[in-house]
């Protein structure tokens, strides 16, 4: 089964998916079959792109206008499409400069395998920019990284949270704005303090 997603940026009027509806049916989308967000592709809530992503089931193909409707960043992109070969699902791009992208032909498979190739690239370059940029901060004096995502009441409410037995450590992450690794650093799986959370609290 064919479906088709569409997005424009602006919800004001001033924005119409009616060429990438009318690309989509003429490509062979059943009308039924369309999803549609009319949000910044930068937005992880897009509710349409949610529901289509739901819906794809193994052997149909995702068919996009253009490839800067589905994706964020190239990033958000190719790991998107492994998502949905992984689930048997292809891609097809309509126009635009992934449009040699159909994950359901060989050419096409090696199209977007050179896709992700650059974001593997790019991802490399970030991390060497990084890496040189610590090591030359250092070499001045300064001491590179983020600064603490922890705060002394965080450090207590986790140190009391972690002590019960029901605590759900997602949600407490969640609740707390900050990762498990980070977590796990400042307080230990019985609520103990741990020396990252110590100096937190010194810092208060």
């Amino acid at each position: 089964m064919l479906v088709g997603y569409m997005r424009v940026s602006k919800s004001d009027g001033s924005q119409t998916t009616d060429p990438q509806r009318d690309a989509l049916l003429e490509a062979g989308v059943d009308e039924a079959q369309l999803y549609e967000d009319l949000a910044s592709g930068k937005k992880d809530d897009r509710t349409g792109l949610a529901a289509c992503l739901k819906a794809l089931r193994n052997g149909d193909t995702l068919i996009v206008w253009k490839l800067d409707r589905l994706g964020r960043n190239l990033h958000h992109l190719v790991n998107t499409v492994h998502d949905l070969t992984a689930r048997g699902v292809g891609l097809k791009v309509l126009t635009g400069q992934g449009a040699a992208i159909d994950t359901t032909t060989a050419a096409g498979k090696l199209v977007f395998g050179i896709f992700a190739a650059l974001a593997e690239f790019e991802r490399e370059l970030i991390s060497e920019r990084t890496v040189a940029g610590l090591a030359s901060a250092r070499a001045r004096g300064r001491v590179g990284g983020r600064p603490f995502t922890m705060t002394p009441g965080k450090v207590r409410f986790a140190m009391a949270s972690m002590g019960k037995p029901d605590t759900n450590i997602g949600e407490l992450c969640k609740e707390l704005g900050i990762s498990r690794q980070t977590l796990y650093r400042h307080v230990s799986p019985t609520g103990e303090i741990r020396a990252d959370g110590e100096r937190v609290l010194k810092k208060k």
